[in-house]
């Protein structure tokens, strides 16, 4: 099983996530800055890719409910304005006694990497009927 969210990479996007993290790094927000840097112009925030994981794992897969115990992360190529990201989990294992599922992690943009991991999720039990 797996499911995928599409999301595009607007300023507005990237000055929001600023505002909401308070990292204003200015490799993020200041074009001049970055075009200085070895990035050669501005990238967006690398956990701001990893925020549309989160965004497929707490609305489609598993879906409402489903409560992060861990993730881990590797970046591997930096995001621009104008970039589609597409953020992709698939159910790797399932552990029904503990009620938790394992995920691999990714994001890519013009089906490159830019970020891979793995997530442990805690998922809601089915309740019994009685």
């Amino acid at each position: 099983m797996s499911a995928e969210l599409h999301v595009d990479i607007t300023e507005e996007r990237i000055l929001r996530f600023a505002e909401a993290s308070g990292d204003f790094n200015p490799l993020h927000i200041d074009e001049a800055y970055a075009q200085a840097s070895p990035y050669r112009g501005r990238v967006a925030h690398g956990l701001l890719s990893a925020s549309f994981v989160s965004a497929v794992v707490g609305t489609i897969l598993p879906g409402p409910g489903a409560i992060y115990l861990g993730q881990t992360l590797s970046f591997h190529k930096p995001v621009r304005i104008g970039d589609r990201v597409t953020a992709r989990v698939t159910v790797a294992t399932i552990d029904p006694g503990s009620a938790r599922v394992t995920l691999r992690t990714e994001c890519l943009v013009d089906g490159e990497p830019v970020l891979e991991g793995e997530a442990t999720i805690r998922v809601p039990r089915r309740r019994r009927r009685t």
